[in-house]
């Protein structure tokens, strides 16, 4: 008589909820650790900063500032659950895909909701949005082969999105003058322009690497 083959007992791989949440170790890493779960709790603020933008609807009042707070924080969140992956040892599979995504689904929410109130030319918004989904689709593709880290241009793209839109959100215009506007240009520009340019950088080194294999397995 056969004996039945013994299922895996990896924790790893069978049950990807137990393992370290917190603490710092070399055993597996709990999938719902605590990068993750502040990764996932800056996707669900998400609508929340949504719903408030649009019901304020040019009122400039407490709706609005409550939705920029929560863009603020959101920001925020982005370095401190990335910060303690790598301290606390807790970087897994999960929070390398949907990290980008939650950034992503946030600042693109924030171009297109301020594109719908009429607040941000619509052409700016789709570029930025072919910009970020692009580089996003080809850093998954590529993780199969290697895991393509932020380039310093992709940084400031970071830096310069989350301090134009924070200035966008909150009612700066109304409570300064217009004067303010002039401000918001300028930063939204250079967040444009960084957005673009490291987005060409992203495609020159991809473009680097796929001729190197080429020549490779020539």
């Amino acid at each position: 008589m056969s004996t039945p083959p013994t299922p895996d007992a990896s924790p790893s791989k069978a049950f990807p909820f137990t393992g370290r949440i917190v603490s710092r170790g070399d055993g597996p890493a709990n999938t719902a650790n605590i990068a993750n779960i502040i990764t996932v709790v800056r996707i669900l603020m998400a609508p929340l900063f949504f719903v408030l933008l649009i019901a304020d609807d040019h009122a400039y009042g407490p709706l609005r500032v409550w939705a920029a707070v929560i863009f603020v924080v959101a920001i925020l969140t982005d370095s401190l659950d990335g910060f303690l992956a790598r301290r606390q040892n807790l970087v897994s599979d999960f929070g390398k895909i949907v990290d980008p995504l939650a950034d992503k689904v946030l600042t693109g929410g924030a171009f297109i909701v301020l594109s719908v109130l009429g607040e941000l030319p619509w052409w700016v918004t789709i570029l930025i949005l072919i910009r970020e989904v692009g580089i996003t689709v080809y850093r998954f593709v590529a993780l199969r082969d290697r895991v393509i880290a932020a380039s310093r241009g992709g940084k400031l793209k970071t830096l310069l999105q989350g301090i134009a839109l924070t200035l966008a959100l909150f009612p700066f215009v109304h409570w300064f003058g217009d004067w303010f506007n002039y401000v918001n240009i300028v930063l939204m520009s250079a967040a444009f322009l960084a957005t673009i340019l490291s987005g060409l950088d992203y495609m020159r080194v991809a473009l680097q690497h796929s001729r190197g294999s080429a020549q490779d397995h020539a």
